[in-house]
């Protein structure tokens, strides 16, 4: 398919992505993080946010320093593959990729299984330059390629009872050792979203990054990207996709649900257990940045929840 570049009113000038060896390199501010999190409640003042932005006016952005690709490819969280960032990008080499499917059930009108090779070229190829938020309260600007998560819904044709989505990864402990090592831990990793949440179109079905196809370590070969929530919530290397009328139970709620809500939207004035939420570290500059609601896309999400 060929690479159709298509403007929104949420895009993010290319000045802005994170270069991706800072992206990479991020555990280094991480703990630097965690020490200015105590002085940023004390200097803290309580943040309003007004309704979303009417068209005509423009959302203030934060600015990002550029960085290279090879700090975003050789630092990341991949818990499947261990707790050492700086080393899951070798680890994951061992998930075979080739003749990936997914299978999808639940509330639908037919399951199938889908070829993940032939479901990338159904759709044409979109960049999407997003915010990325961690709620280790660090944030990068990653640049995506894929399509949105809403096409290839109306193609799974769900039931009118269908009101949530849930995600499936892997179960491949022989692989992915942490699934072995922490075997108490309920995996495989899930995650899941309302319907509403999944067909908004800044909801993202990613199979590259930087400009070429996703490696493991990202999720590879395809991943789900929801920007305005925290990045645990963008789960990698989907193997499974249900319907279901009911709230489904995800990985980090079903280990810690007073830390781990299930909506995870950004937000400053809700913290959560071991990271302040007001602010975060931007890799490669000093200073922070005050946490943007829902991310920087109050504008395009914020009538989903009021």
């Amino acid at each position: 398919m060929a690479w159709i570049k298509t403007p929104k009113n949420w895009e993010l000038p290319n000045q802005e992505i994170t270069p991706e060896d800072i992206y990479l390199r991020r555990r280094e501010f991480l703990s630097t993080t965690l020490k200015f999190s105590a002085a940023a409640m004390a200097l803290m003042h309580p943040i309003s946010y007004s309704s979303p932005l009417c068209a005509e006016e423009k959302k203030e952005m934060p600015s990002f320093d550029s960085t290279p690709e090879s700090i975003a490819s050789k630092f990341n969280n991949f818990y499947e593959f261990g707790v050492e960032k700086d080393q899951l990008w070798k680890s994951a080499r061992k998930l075979e990729i080739k003749n990936w499917t997914i299978e999808v059930g639940g509330l639908v009108k037919k399951s199938k299984t889908l070829d993940v090779e032939t479901l990338i070229q159904r759709f044409p190829e979109e960049e999407r330059v997003y915010r990325l938020r961690c709620v280790e309260a660090w944030s990068v600007v990653i640049p995506w390629l894929g399509f949105p998560l809403r096409l290839l819904i109306d193609q799974l044709d769900p039931l009118p009872s269908a009101r949530y989505v849930k995600f499936t990864t892997f179960l491949l402990p022989n692989i992915a050792l942490a699934q072995k090592n922490r075997f108490w831990e309920p995996w495989p990793y899930t995650e899941g979203l309302t319907l509403e949440e999944a067909r908004h179109d800044l909801t993202f079905m990613a199979t590259g990054v930087y400009g070429h196809p996703i490696p493991n370590q990202h999720g590879a070969p395809i991943r789900l990207i929801v920007p305005w929530k925290y990045g645990f919530k963008s789960i990698k290397s989907i193997v499974r996709i249900d319907f279901t009328d009911k709230l489904p139970a995800t990985f980090y709620t079903s280990m810690s649900p007073l830390e781990y809500d299930f909506e995870a939207n950004v937000n400053p004035d809700i913290p959560y257990a071991r990271w302040h939420q007001a602010f975060e570290r931007i890799p490669g500059k000093e200073e922070t940045e005050k946490t943007l609601l829902y991310n920087g896309y109050a504008k395009q999400v914020a009538s989903m929840y009021s």
